[in-house]
């Protein structure tokens, strides 16, 4: 199980709260370092304010040097395909080829009306989401010196030179993820290299991965993507710090925990986890909502990353 320090900056937290986190996160041992890509927070002051995304990845990934770094997940709403291309291969450069791009369609209606940004029906989101993941896979993997054109319904590329490449070969890893039932699994079969289904019940998890598992073989494709999950962390030594933790992020301990939340002692944690292996996940993508509070990555880096090897 590779677990990965994922954080909600929108909450509230400006750019040197995610480096001193992810600066821990990589010292401590960690897969990645992900990061929300939202601008207005679903619920508190949000204070100080939005940070962009792959701004905020730009930085981390010269400030920084082995941890892995990504979205969980863009929303193809808030870029076009072309400069999102060349920006995430720029920073997959900048980071020695560890950048991780995880792209979905958008769904927060509030922060599209906050910023002037275009919100489409469902439907259209859909749409858009499946011509940008193609654009951006061809721009990546075309050869250089060849010409990418592309014709679809919202967006058309007309030879171009396809450049930059990102430092990955042949790019990198994509991430799709949701719940959806039909489109989802279909995208994923198509594009990623990592399905991912955030804050699923544990026993709902085999379900949503059958459904990759069957879109895979409807097209072909012999080996499905890689699976993961998304869960609240909240764990601490003893039960005072449990709770202790839920109660500075506005949480109830039995609440999270009924919603396959990674909660409890470093015991509790180790055989939450073991279930979510189980069921299939191979990376755990654990939410720090209270990015404060480096005691709690540094207790879950010694007392649970060490019992999942």
């Amino acid at each position: 199980m590779r677990l990965v320090i994922f954080t909600e900056p929108q909450q509230g937290a400006g750019y040197d709260d995610l480096r001193r986190v992810a600066q821990l996160a990589e010292e401590a041992g960690f897969d990645g370092f992900f990061r929300s890509d939202h601008y207005v927070a679903m619920g508190g002051d949000g204070l100080p304010g939005p940070t962009d995304a792959w701004l905020t990845l730009a930085a981390l990934a010269v400030q920084t040097s082995t941890i892995r770094l990504g979205t969980l997940v863009t929303s193809a709403t808030f870029r076009l395909p072309g400069p999102l291309a060349i920006g995430v291969a720029q920073v997959d450069a900048m980071s020695g080829g560890r950048v991780e791009l995880g792209l979905g369609g958008g769904w927060f209606e509030r922060e599209h009306e906050a910023y002037a940004i275009p919100f489409p029906p469902l439907g259209e989101r859909f749409d858009r989401l499946e011509e940008q993941l193609e654009i951006i896979e061809g721009l990546w993997t075309t050869p250089v010196g060849e010409a990418y054109s592309f014709v679809g319904k919202h967006y058309q590329v007309v030879d171009s030179p396809a450049l930059p490449k990102p430092v990955q070969s042949p790019r990198p890893p994509i991430i799709v993820g949701g719940s959806g039932k039909k489109r989802t699994p279909a995208l994923a079969a198509r594009f990623a290299d990592e399905f991912n289904a955030p804050f699923t019940k544990i026993e709902d998890l085999p379900a949503r991965y059958d459904r990759v598992r069957t879109a895979s073989s409807a097209i072909g494709r012999p080996q499905p993507p890689a699976f993961s999950a998304a869960a609240v962390m909240c764990v601490g030594r003893d039960d005072a710090e449990v709770r202790r933790r839920a109660a500075a992020i506005g949480r109830d301990v039995e609440e999270m925990r009924g919603n396959g939340g990674v909660v409890g002692t470093p015991d509790q944690a180790v055989e939450i986890l073991g279930r979510y292996a189980e069921a299939g996940a191979s990376r755990m993508y654990l939410q720090l909502l209270d990015l404060d509070d480096l005691q709690h990555v540094e207790l879950v880096a010694a007392a649970v990353a060490p019992q999942l090897a």
